[in-house]
């Protein structure tokens, strides 16, 4: 073989790489939870319950306590120390970190240091909504081998009842703007819940971002708009047509569970969301 066609394999194998075990994988899905649906316990509790209700996998968010009684809390500038510590803690339960979010950057160093730890972590991607630092995101995605993921939470309106102009993630169309150019490692957290907030129908909004979803954060809303979170199936989240669209778009990434309700007591609702997903194989 010709040294460019093996320059030329190397460099499609790096564009491809995916630190997520297969381990991890169940009836062909990356599933587990967001930490933040356990937001009322610590981050090692988070991933006994993510075991728990039956996921394999689990998405650090920014301020999370570390353990019952540590002031420690999960963070891209937590120590080397604590972070060997929290890899021990997931190997023990055989529980695999896949992402870190949604943190924001405001310039190229937050980026760096973000992506830093990211890649110390052995993480999949990370969870943004700084859209504003694509220039540093993506250049930290190729520096690094690590996706990108844009957020979206609801749109926000003002006080008059129109929408604010200066948050605009909430709009898939927005999004494919941003990232439909750059590096293939840059893409979208696809949302379903918080599409719905915004009076999306969240597997319209799969398919404006074929291509370029990273990571799913799997919700069910009782009713478009601000409405409580409810289990899938139960709500306006068309859940099994999101899946089978999943299936066609040959995603590959990781599904996190957000049960935003039930804080105190929600296992049994993320084991009804994993369920979900693992009775649809693909």
């Amino acid at each position: 073989m010709r040294l460019p066609a093996l320059l030329a394999l190397v460099c499609a194998a790096a564009l491809s790489a995916d630190p997520i075990p297969e381990s991890a994988r169940q009836n062909g899905w990356f599933i587990g939870a967001q930490a933040y649906t356990f937001k009322e316990y610590s981050f090692f509790e988070a991933v006994a319950k993510t075991k728990e209700a039956g996921g394999k996998t689990i998405e650090l968010f920014p301020g999370q306590s570390v353990k019952p009684g540590s002031k420690e809390k999960t963070h891209h500038s937590m120590s080397d120390a604590t972070m060997a510590e929290i890899k021990a803690e997931l190997e023990r339960q055989g529980i695999h970190a896949v992402n870190y979010g949604v943190v924001g950057a405001k310039n190229r160093d937050e980026v760096q240091a973000i992506m830093a730890f990211a890649k110390k972590m052995g993480l999949y991607a990370v969870c943004t909504e700084s859209t504003e630092q694509i220039a540093h995101w993506e250049e930290a995605a190729r520096e690094f081998d690590i996706k990108v993921s844009f957020h979206e939470h609801g749109k926000r309106t003002l006080k008059d009842g129109s929408i604010d102009p200066r948050y605009k993630v909430w709009d898939p169309l927005y999004i494919l703007g941003v990232v439909e150019s750059r590096d293939a490692r840059v893409g979208a957290c696809a949302d379903l819940g918080h599409w719905c907030t915004s009076n999306l129908k969240p597997v319209e909004c799969l398919r404006i971002l074929e291509g370029r979803i990273v990571s799913v954060h799997m919700k069910d809303k009782a009713d478009y708009g601000h409405a409580p979170v409810v289990v899938a199936g139960q709500g306006v989240v068309d859940m099994d047509a999101c899946i089978k669209e999943l299936i066609r778009q040959k995603f590959d990434g990781h599904i996190s569970v957000e049960h935003e309700n039930d804080w105190k007591d929600n296992v049994q609702q993320v084991k009804h969301n994993i369920d979900f997903v693992k009775q649809r194989a693909k």
